[in-house]
């Protein structure tokens, strides 16, 4: 039988370059997977130590995919967003009122229960950067419009002034600290949790004599 001749020539260079670009988005993943898993066990921010340790690299390998842990954080917040978007779509948004609002609790209630360390973590640190205030405000614009989209009959029904405070009043409620008092300072299991929100959005919104 004969062989073809194996070449040892190097994979062309677009190969060699687009394999090393997959290697280090997988490297800076296992970081942010990394910084991530540490919030959820310690309110402290995570050391470039700590972060290589659990990731499985060098502090050094940290530092070369981000130029520092304000950086490190801002990418953070970045996954943590497109995660929540992706995982909390908007469900039932034409259905009666009661589904509307237990839909509405339970995927806020997941976003809160899973990113809460994460965004105290952003909160504390906001002052340190103006590109960290625009991402927390972003996502409490990205927040106000969904409570918008589910509760819109009966925001509908309202004069501006109101529709104004009860989307505060709203906003304040289902907030991330809220639910970090309920579960902890109160000791409210998931289900409970959700059911105090639940009964306080239903007495807030409009009845439906007021709406008729």
């Amino acid at each position: 039988m004969i062989h073809e001749p194996v070449s040892t020539k190097p994979p062309p260079l677009g190969r060699r370059v687009d394999g090393r670009r997959l290697r280090s988005e997988r490297t800076k993943q296992r970081i942010i997977e990394a910084y991530l898993d540490l919030l959820r066990e310690s309110p402290q921010v995570p050391t470039a130590v700590q972060i290589a340790e659990r990731a499985g690299y060098s502090v050094r390998s940290v530092f070369e995919r981000f130029a520092d842990l304000l950086t490190l954080s801002l990418a953070v917040a970045d996954y943590a967003f497109v995660q929540g978007a992706t995982h909390a779509v908007a469900r039932h948004v034409d259905a009666d009122r009661q589904t509307r609002i237990r839909s509405h609790v339970e995927t806020r209630a997941d976003v809160c229960e899973k990113w809460l360390p994460l965004w105290r973590t952003l909160v504390l640190n906001q002052s340190e950067s103006d590109l960290l205030k625009m991402r927390i405000e972003y996502m409490r614009e990205a927040f106000v419009a969904r409570l918008e989209l589910m509760y819109r009959p009966e925001l509908a029904q309202l004069p501006e002034p109101e529709r104004k405070q009860l989307l505060i009043a709203l906003e304040a409620l289902i907030d991330f600290e809220s639910w970090g008092r309920m579960r902890e300072r109160h000791g409210l299991s998931v289900e409970a949790a959700r059911g105090v929100w639940i009964n306080a959005i239903n007495r807030m919104l409009p009845t439906a004599t007021a709406l008729s």
